[in-house]
């Protein structure tokens, strides 16, 4: 009896401490659970919170795209996105009227082949197929992949340009036409006066021959001043044609023939041939050659070589007196003059000649030690540097 009483103590201390462990783990897992619905709901409202912010940040890009889409639409200018590849992935409604064709999926450069046209006078500009020039602009952007490509129209402004240009260019014939009223009516009147003289039976031969040549002195120079004159107005439109050098070169020797000093010509350029406006090039070495004559040089040398990029160079020195500095940085400002009866227009014109062949001249020259003026004119012909058979001269090369 006392056996069986102590085996059902035994199996009741057992299962008091089973339920024991058990409440133990109840209250374990009940603690658990509640901590882990407190955690979840942390959860629920963090993600609650991150889903508003994101919600926000979408309705705020939202809004920037929309702006930036009708900031692009407003904009007075053509914007054409470039993917890697070259294709054109976006563009505005600018690009397509410019364009005048779908443009996405299109690649850009048999866009800019069959729409847009170079323009001679401005490499960053290109003409549209309705006339309008626009001004092309590239931009990368950050990933160094994609370009973003701005057309802008510029055809107004070069208007206005051309507009400015032609009113200042009649604003300076008004004022050479004033400055050379007496400039030609001194010379024509002489030539008028030895002209009647002439008429006269009792004249001798020798005074006639003399008239005569007094006569065709004063035209050649009205012919000069004429000449400068339509040069200048002409702002570097000029007719381009085919012409010899060699030929141009006898010319100068020509019209030097009565010059008192040394005049000599050393030609290093082999081709013959050249594009170019022969009677404008030959006024404007004439007009450095006798500039040198007129201040007073014995010697007068004119150099033709070539110059780099394929230009020819047509060099003019001379020992005369030579120019201060203060006086080249006007030399070829028109009406410049520092000749009692100049008109100022030989070296502008000399500088309009140069732009007309696409070059430009420039002055080297120190006081008491002469002066060299360079010509310097591109794209006149391809040729080979050399030296040539041979001009005539009436005195040695300086």
């Amino acid at each position: 009896m006392n056996t069986l009483n102590l085996q059902q103590i035994q199996k009741t201390e057992r299962l008091t401490d089973a339920f024991r462990i058990f409440n133990e783990l109840s209250e374990n897992l009940a603690h658990s659970y509640q901590g882990l619905e407190e955690q979840i709901a942390r959860l629920n409202q963090e993600l609650a919170a991150a889903r508003s912010e994101r919600l926000t940040t979408l309705l705020e890009k939202e809004k920037l795209a929309s702006r930036l889409q009708q900031i692009l639409a407003a904009l007075p200018a053509a914007v054409i996105v470039l993917n890697a590849q070259g294709l054109i992935v976006d563009c505005n409604n600018h690009a397509i009227d410019f364009l005048g064709e779908p443009l996405i999926g299109q690649f850009w450069a048999n866009l800019v082949a069959c729409s847009l046209q170079p323009v001679f006078e401005s490499p960053r500009e290109r003409q549209l197929r309705d006339g309008r020039k626009v001004n092309i602009t590239h931009s990368s952007l950050g990933n160094d992949a994609e370009q973003i490509i701005l057309l802008s129209d510029v055809s107004e402004l070069r208007a206005l340009q051309e507009t400015l240009v032609q009113q200042k260019q009649l604003s300076a014939m008004g004022e050479m036409v004033a400055g050379l009223a007496h400039q030609v009516r001194t010379p024509l009147a002489t030539a008028i006066l030895y002209a009647s003289q002439m008429s006269k039976p009792a004249l001798a031969d020798e005074k006639r021959q003399q008239f005569s040549e007094k006569i065709l002195e004063r035209l050649h120079y009205l012919e000069r001043q004429v000449n400068d004159m339509l040069i200048f107005a002409k702002q570097g439109r000029m007719a381009m044609q085919s012409f010899s050098l060699k030929q141009l070169l006898v010319h100068l020797v020509e019209a030097m023939e009565g010059y008192a000093g040394e005049f000599s010509i050393d030609n290093r350029v082999v081709a013959d041939q050249l594009l170019g406006n022969e009677d404008a090039l030959r006024g404007a070495i004439l007009n450095l050659i006798n500039n040198a004559a007129e201040a007073g040089a014995g010697r007068i040398g004119l150099q033709v070589q070539a110059g780099e990029s394929g230009s020819i160079e047509f060099a003019v020195a001379d020992d005369g007196p030579g120019i201060g500095q203060d006086q080249q940085d006007k030399l070829f400002e028109p009406f410049y003059t520092t000749k009692s009866n100049g008109t100022g227009l030989g070296l502008a014109v000399v500088d309009s000649v140069a732009r007309a062949h696409g070059g430009h001249v420039v002055c080297r020259s120190t006081p008491g030690n002469g002066a060299c003026f360079t010509l310097s004119l591109a794209g006149l012909c391809e040729y080979a540097l050399g030296l040539s058979a041979g001009m005539p001269s009436n005195g040695a090369s300086l």
